[in-house]
């Protein structure tokens, strides 16, 4: 079984190009890790400052100790100064997938 995190956080669309860096080291941290298989965010093109995360990750273990990482910490530690709210993050279970 592996976990699929969907969901969405906002940015102030003024604040957002000076977030990207830490959007992008926040990609390539979590991605390096074991038991990722997908990490991403992509900005809704109809509202500015509404990110879109899409991740995978094998299994509940390589998910909590995702949330232990110093990366994450560190994350989570820029959200006030660059105004990052309405964080509405899900966990989906799945058993098997198939091409569409």
């Amino acid at each position: 079984m592996s976990l699929i995190i969907a969901g969405t956080v906002r940015v102030p669309p003024e604040n957002l190009e000076r977030f990207r860096p830490h959007m992008l080291a926040m990609l390539a941290a979590s991605r390096a890790e074991d038991g990722c298989i997908e990490y991403s965010y992509a900005e809704d093109v109809a509202e500015p400052g509404l990110i879109r995360v899409f991740e995978a990750w094998r299994d509940q273990t390589a998910i909590d100790a995702h949330f232990q990482t110093a990366h994450m910490a560190e994350w989570r530690s820029h959200w006030p100064s660059f105004g990052v709210s309405d964080r509405r993050l899900f966990a989906y279970e799945t058993a098997s997938q198939r091409s569409l």
